[in-house]
């Protein structure tokens, strides 16, 4: 007994052509007619008049008899064709096939189902499409009312409005032609250069007098509660610093 999975001659392949349960849209299932050309449009669309060039034509000959290079035929008068008329025999057509009725036995109304019989209305919900997400549809906060106070006003009529504007530059009546400056435009001139000039005096800075920056202790950083007082005090003896030391063990 052979030990291969696979059944026949079949083995797992890639598909030939495509395969509809390979795609998530309709894709090659149908295709939808052109909207562009004037050949196989789609008809539920405006299709445009189209033109085209037509071929040059070549220049037309003065001569146009064809000359005595053709044969004419000896049936042939100034007056038409001359002759017996002539016939032809084709084959016999076949017969158009009978449309075939069908009996009352060929019906299954009970198969029908709800298409022949009344019925309520059946709805089913369906889950939502991607296509959803993309909605960029306003809310009810993003609609405005217009204004009921001002010239903007739908369903009232409004008051003549009346704008003042600046007053204008040319054409009136100060305008300065000739570019004269006024007074403002001149530099001020210092008296004392046309008059006897004063005497200046400046001001300095206040001088600090030298003195101690450290930092002293204020009566808050004392604490007298924490001091001992002594018992008492008591005055040495006065030595000179050229007696020798009293030496009370000697070594042997």
């Amino acid at each position: 007994m052979s030990a291969d999975i696979w059944v026949g001659n079949w083995r797992p392949h890639r598909p030939i052509g495509p395969i509809a349960a390979l795609y998530s849209s309709p894709g090659p299932k149908y295709g939808l007619p052109t909207n562009v050309g004037f050949q196989l449009h789609d008809p539920s669309r405006f299709r445009a008049p189209a033109y085209s060039f037509g071929i040059r034509r070549f220049q037309e000959q003065e001569s146009c008899s064809p000359g005595p290079g053709y044969l004419v035929p000896p049936n042939m008068t100034m007056r038409g064709r001359d002759g017996i008329p002539a016939y032809s025999i084709y084959g016999r057509p076949r017969d158009i096939m009978s449309f075939k009725t069908p009996g009352p036995g060929r019906y299954f109304p009970e198969k029908a189902g709800r298409l022949a019989y009344p019925s309520a209305p059946i709805y089913s919900l369906a889950s939502r499409t991607k296509d959803f997400e993309n909605d960029q549809t306003p809310g009810p906060a993003a609609y405005g009312l217009p204004p009921m106070i001002g010239p903007k006003v739908v369903n009232k009529s409004t008051a003549p409005n009346y704008s003042i504007y600046g007053r204008s530059m040319v054409g009136s009546f100060y305008e300065d032609l000739s570019k004269t400056p006024g007074p403002c435009n001149y530099r001020l001139v210092d008296p004392s250069i046309y008059k006897n000039r004063p005497p200046h005096y400046s001001m300095l800075a206040r001088n600090m007098p030298p003195g101690d920056n450290t930092t002293k202790p204020g009566p808050g950083a004392y604490s007298p509660e924490k001091y001992t007082p002594q018992r008492g005090l008591t005055f040495g003896i006065r030595h000179s610093d050229y007696v020798a030391p009293l030496i009370v063990d000697v070594a042997e």
